[in-house]
């Protein structure tokens, strides 16, 4: 029992030290992206008003908004109402950002987990046969130039290619029909399938690039001669300590991989016509919606460090080794 109350309380100390550690991160981002807005070239005002508006329009609509305050006070006031669950009124609808955000949610989740299961069903096997192939060179090869041409096409390409494909036939598969999943889950899945193919593409490759080299690195080991000079068949060795083993490496680009979904939704959201937090984002910068785009960041920023302090809770389950040393460093 003394080991495993060791292993929950190392547990417990990576949590601690990881959540105070992204709390400093979030204030850092906090200033960051209140700074980058403001610094932004052409002003809400602008924006709204257009460049034929007076200056006294526009000191009027800057005044509303309390716009004529010093960014610091600014800051200030945006900083203490987000601490308090405020993230603000947009100032083009109105609305509250917290609301849009609830609203639209589901479906950027809906979109992220498709990718990341996307992702893992191609990913994950491409890794096996290239770090099993052995002397086998066409495995090896092949899975090594399907990586590189996944890494190397940005989402938008691949986006403009299958929006320009799929808008002009009457395959399966619809772009811009969007339909909430509890409606109808058939029209979801034909509108969402494109936009989730499009963010895993990248985390196929990194996922099939890593490990691989954690299965090759496994083989090496020599638990693994012991296993195979015990009689273990070779989905036995796989099972019970390539899989394992090797998946230490793959959740480490897996937690990467995420955060960069939160950033690539923006961008296929926005192609693709999906209502999600990622095109209420982009309108939010296109029209200098302060309060959106700052709520937007700092969402995306407490998620992924929340994605980190979760992949540290899985190391500790999947090699305790790892947990404590983390506690105690």
């Amino acid at each position: 029992m003394a080991p495993r109350l060791s292993s929950v309380g190392s547990i417990g100390m990576v949590i601690g030290r990881r959540a105070l550690s992204g709390f400093v991160t979030l204030l850092g981002v906090s200033v960051l992206i209140f700074v980058a807005i403001h610094l932004t070239p052409g002003s809400y005002e602008q924006v709204v008003l257009g460049p034929r508006a007076t200056p006294e329009a526009r000191a009027q609509l800057a005044v509303q908004y309390g716009l004529d305050d010093p960014l610091p006070v600014q800051y200030g006031k945006w900083l203490g109402q987000a601490a308090q669950g405020d993230l603000g009124i947009s100032l083009i609808t109105q609305a509250p950002v917290l609301d849009e955000f609830v609203r639209r949610m589901p479906v950027t989740l809906e979109l992220a987990i498709m990718a990341l299961v996307i992702a893992f069903i191609f990913g994950v096997p491409l890794a096996l046969v290239s770090g099993l192939a052995g002397g086998r060179r066409a495995a090896r090869h092949g899975t090594r130039v399907v990586g590189a041409l996944a890494m190397s096409v940005p989402d938008f390409v691949l986006a403009c290619i299958l929006v320009y494909l799929f808008s002009r036939s009457q395959w399966f598969f619809t772009v811009g029909d969007f339909a909430p999943l509890g409606e109808d889950p058939v029209a979801n899945f034909r509108a969402m399938f494109l936009p989730a193919l499009t963010l895993s593409v990248f985390g196929i490759a990194l996922i099939a690039r890593t490990g691989r080299d954690a299965v090759q690195a496994v083989t090496q080991a020599l638990y693994v001669t012991a296993a195979v000079a015990a009689g273990e068949s070779r989905w036995q060795i796989i099972r019970r300590h390539i899989l394992r083993n090797a998946a230490i490496p793959v959740l480490t680009v897996t937690a990467t991989f995420a955060g960069y979904i939160l950033g690539g939704a923006v961008i296929v959201e926005t192609l693709y016509g999906i209502p999600g937090v990622g095109l209420y984002v982009f309108n939010g910068i296109s029209s200098r919606d302060y309060t959106v785009v700052q709520a937007g960041v700092l969402l995306a920023a407490a998620i992924f460090i929340a994605i980190n302090i979760l992949t540290d809770v899985l190391y500790g389950v999947l090699d305790p080794r790892i947990g404590s040393r983390r506690a105690r460093g």
